[in-house]
């Protein structure tokens, strides 16, 4: 039996929990055995994308505390590319040249997303019980395609997902505008780029909008929810975890 501890990122943990028991429960189903450790906080990535290097290194420093398990057959897993990409990616500029290089390249090697680690690493291509009735648009995060290089695991699981099936929206690949801090020192690109991805999805009539990431989800449903769109928008691990 697989054993993973669980990351559960910022906006899950405080916009979204459902999603991080929703995950537990996915990975449950697929044989693994979860732990959490509480003590866990943030990955860093605000900080970083400020400038705050320093600051940064301080709560990395943290992460290899709360995740460097003795246990180096666990995996860590969390539901969020986004924060997966910065301490596969972004670690290694923060830890260059420190006595913790060596901490983190342990952990590197263990972190994953939860659907490329469902698919590349378990071979896992569906969900048992998993169901949701009627038509879903993929959005590929940046993080996810670009940090992670993760496009087909999510796009397998969801079309095994029972009742369930896709259409693929023009653009996907195109940022959906959120970015962190560009979303709020640039708020009216970020949001003409939000409405962009927002029409793409409509066209295709898809009933639901669907991603591997909660920032651009937030962003994307704050959107639609101020205009009333057709749509919802969805997190991977919440229809995985539908319909059981």
């Amino acid at each position: 039996m697989p054993t993973v501890d669980l990351f559960i990122p910022c906006f899950i943990d405080q916009l979204f929990p459902q999603t991080g028991l929703n995950t537990v429960k996915v990975l449950e189903k697929a044989g693994c055995k979860v732990r959490y450790n509480p003590a866990q906080t943030c990955c860093g990535q605000p900080g970083y994308n400020a400038g705050y290097v320093d600051e940064c290194r301080a709560v990395a420093t943290k992460f290899l505390d709360d995740f460097g398990s003795a246990d180096e057959s666990a995996y860590i897993v969390g539901p969020t590319a986004s924060c997966v990409g910065m301490v596969r990616n972004s670690y290694d500029e923060l830890f260059a040249q420190t006595p913790n290089l060596v901490r983190y390249r342990a952990v590197q090697r263990r972190v994953f997303e939860l659907t490329e680690f469902l698919v590349d690493v378990l071979h896992v291509n569906r969900i048992p019980g998993a169901r949701l009735d009627g038509a879903y648009t993929y959005h590929d995060s940046c993080s996810a395609l670009r940090e992670c290089g993760i496009r087909d695991a999510p796009r397998r699981l969801l079309d095994s997902v029972a009742g369930l099936r896709r259409v693929e929206m023009a653009d996907t690949e195109t940022c959906c505008g959120f970015g962190g801090s560009f979303a709020v020192k640039f708020e009216s690109i970020s949001v003409a780029m939000a409405e962009q991805k927002v029409e793409n999805a409509l066209e295709t009539g898809a009933d639901f909008l669907i991603s591997t990431d909660t920032s651009c989800l937030m962003h994307l449903d704050a959107y639609i929810r101020e205009h009333e769109k057709p749509i919802r928008a969805l997190h991977v691990a919440d229809v995985l975890a539908s319909g059981w």
